[in-house]
């Protein structure tokens, strides 16, 4: 799926929210599937960047967005419930949900990790995904065919030393993808739900926990969205329960 060509109006009319819109992926992604016709919902946490995610958008003809500031580390169960009842007034159903936002940590040993960022790391990385998830269950069902992406990790499938909660937050997103595919996997639902690996991409969470990289060896953000696109499109009808990479694994 690494070479997917997507038709020029796959995502037209449907409603697709980003989380972690402001950077990186989420940012590529945003502004990817809006170039395809989508309305994209923007969450992130900083309005700023959110901000220039949408002028962007506006500014290349694509649909209207819409900006939904939200901050996973402190968010609860009602911020998501308000969150679905915005989406329901004004949208009546949400078609595409791609988690994407999320924190790396420290790369520290386990007998030396900090209690505080691994609660916090588990708190953005899985319970937040797990809550908004569950408040958005009912939109997703109201779509004639919908489609929830998880961000999964290289560590998230074979853990490296010093990968702390990082690597078991991201072993979490994929079992949280596939209790919820085989959950929703019957005649009566609409939604399928995968994972994607990003692997190595010229972001600025991978210069962190790689400094002594050269960047211009992984490819931008926008160079991996033909797995998203798949994905979040209906070409992939009846897929779920699955793991992708975005990129071709080296020989």
């Amino acid at each position: 799926m690494q070479d997917y060509q997507a038709p020029a109006e796959l995502l037209k009319n449907r409603i697709i929210l980003v989380t972690g819109a402001g950077d990186g992926i989420g940012r590529a992604a945003a502004k990817t599937f809006a170039a395809y016709g989508a309305t994209v919902l923007l969450v992130g946490r900083t309005i700023k960047k959110l901000e220039a995610v949408y002028d962007e958008i506006e500014a290349a003809g694509h649909p209207q967005p819409a900006i939904c500031p939200i901050n996973l580390e402190g968010a609860t169960s009602k911020d998501y419930d308000d969150l679905a009842n915005t989406i329901q007034q004004e949208f009546g159903r949400l078609d595409g949900l791609l988690h994407n936002a999320g924190q790396l940590g420290t790369l520290t040993p386990i007998e030396q990790y900090d209690t505080e960022t691994w609660n916090k790391l588990l708190q953005v990385n899985l319970t937040a995904p797990f809550l908004m998830t569950q408040a958005l269950i009912p939109l997703l069902r109201e779509s004639g065919d919908a489609s929830v992406i998880f961000t999964s990790s290289s560590v998230g499938r074979k853990a490296r030393a010093y990968w702390g909660a990082y690597a078991v937050s991201k072993f979490g997103t994929e079992g949280l993808m596939q209790v919820l595919a085989d959950e929703l996997d019957d005649e009566h639902n609409n939604i399928r739900v995968n994972s994607i690996n990003p692997g190595a991409t010229r972001t600025n969470m991978r210069a962190h926990a790689y400094p002594a990289e050269n960047p211009i060896h992984n490819p931008t953000p926008e160079q991996i969205m033909p797995v998203y696109l798949y994905l979040m499109g209906s070409d992939s009808q009846g897929v779920t329960g699955q793991m992708f990479d975005a990129q071709k694994k080296q020989p």
